[in-house]
């Protein structure tokens, strides 16, 4: 049995030159498609691949069409945000979930709360010793606790 290497070069049947239109869009792809003159050219794949994906988002097709997707490094910000902070500790919260579709018996629109939780950190110094971070603990413990009791969302616990 042969065994298959698709590399790179393997993949693709020549260096390939064509003109081309190339599309930026608002959300950082890049569309890469043939000018029409083009279109009656031999296929760029090989091995009759229909397409072939690269990583970093590149994907090709027979007809030399490219597309290539943003990194999704940092796509919708922040992940937590934070609510409320004390000297050692803080209160974040996932950024709220909405249904895209209908389904389930639930409506378009509708938060998604089981999606959603609420972290509760604390960062104390060693150098404190292990008294004054009880005692910082108890009294930042206090402060967080009465932030959430008056929310005005209810956190379920």
């Amino acid at each position: 049995m042969k065994k298959v290497n698709n590399t790179y070069k393997e993949q693709i049947l020549h260096n390939v030159q064509m003109d081309t239109q190339t599309t930026f869009m608002n959300n950082g792809d890049i569309n890469i498609y043939p000018c029409v003159w083009e279109q009656d050219n031999k296929p760029v794949t090989a091995d009759g691949n229909s397409r072939i994906r690269y990583r970093a988002g590149v994907t090709v097709d027979e007809d030399g069409r490219t597309h290539m997707k943003r990194y999704r490094d940092g796509l919708n910000g922040p992940k937590h945000e934070t609510l409320f902070e004390t000297a050692h500790g803080a209160v974040k919260a996932t950024r709220p979930y909405y249904r895209k579709t209908a389904c389930g018996g639930h409506k378009a629109g509708e938060r998604i709360i089981n999606r959603e939780y609420v972290y509760v950190t604390f960062k104390f110094p060693k150098k404190y010793g292990r008294a004054l971070i009880m005692s910082l603990y108890q009294e930042e413990a206090d402060q967080i606790m009465s932030y959430l009791k008056t929310r005005k969302e209810e956190t379920i616990w």
